[in-house]
C-alpha cells in the first residue's frame, strides 16, 4: 500500500508540475484509499476518475493536487468546497487552511464523507446538504473550489470571494475544459487564468448558457 502511494507521488503527481513540498507530503501522510468506496478501494492510487455513486466521481490524484497547488492555502484560510463527494478533498483542504465549509447535494455522499472524515478526527470542517452551485449565502471566503466542471466561469460565486480569494474552477464543456483560477482583485475586478486542460463530471445545476436549438 505504501509502495502504491509513493509511486502515485512520484509517477503521477510530480511529473504534472507538483513541486510544492507542503502539497506532495500532505498526499503521502492522508490516506486516500480509506476515501475511497470500499468495492473501488484497489483503484486508489490509479490515474483514474473513481466512481462514487449518484453521478459523482472521485477527481484523479494528479487533479486534486494541482488545484491544491493552485490555490496557495494557509493557515487563516477559510475555504468553500462546492461538493464533498467522498470527503478526501475536503480533508486535504482542511489540512493547509483553518476552516473548510463543504457543500454537498447529495445527502448520501454527504453522510459518508462526514464518516470518513470523523475517523479521521478532522474538527475544522462544516459539512452542509444543499445545492451551491449558483452561490452559498453571503458569507466570503478565501478560497472557492468547485468539485465539478461548469460550462461558464461561475460569476455567481464569485461573490463569495474576498478581495484577494482564489476560485478553481474546471470550465467549459465535454472534452474541452480547462482549470481556471479566478482571483478578486478588487470588489469589481476579477483575474482569470488558465492553468491546464482537462475533464471531469459537470456540476449538477451550474448556470448554462444559451444554446442555439435546430
Amino acid at each position: 500500500m505504501e509502495q502504491a502511494r509513493f509511486n502515485m507521488v512520484e509517477q503521477q503527481i510530480r511529473p504534472w508540475d507538483v513541486l510544492d513540498t507542503e502539497v506532495l507530503d500532505l498526499l503521502k501522510k492522508v490516506k486516500r484509499e480509506q476515501f475511497v468506496p470500499m468495492s473501488q478501494r484497489a483503484l486508489a492510487f490509479m490515474d483514474i476518475d473513481i466512481p462514487l455513486g449518484h453521478g459523482a466521481k472521485m477527481w484523479q490524484p494528479k487533479l486534486e493536487a494541482r488545484a491544491l497547488q493552485s490555490l496557495k492555502l494557509k493557515q487563516g484560510d477559510q475555504v468553500l468546497e462546492v461538493g464533498t463527494g467522498s470527503g478526501y478533498l475536503t480533508a486535504l483542504l482542511s489540512s493547509l487552511a483553518t476552516h473548510v465549509t463543504s457543500v454537498e447535494i447529495v445527502a448520501e455522499l454527504s453522510a459518508q464523507a462526514e464518516r470518513n472524515l470523523a475517523a479521521y478526527h478532522i474538527d475544522n470542517v462544516t459539512l452542509e446538504v444543499g445545492d451551491a452551485a449558483n452561490g452559498w449565502g453571503t458569507t466570503q471566503y478565501d478560497a472557492v473550489v468547485l468539485t465539478g466542471s461548469v460550462p461558464l466561469q461561475p460569476t455567481a460565486l464569485l461573490n463569495n470571494l474576498k478581495v484577494g480569494g482564489r476560485l478553481f474552477a474546471v470550465v467549459g464543456d465535454a472534452p474541452a475544459m480547462q482549470a481556471c483560477l479566478i482571483t478578486r482583485k478588487a470588489d469589481d475586478k476579477f483575474e482569470s487564468v488558465t492553468l491546464f486542460e482537462t475533464s471531469v463530471e459537470p456540476l449538477q445545476n451550474a448556470q448554462q448558457p444559451q444554446r442555439f436549438v435546430f
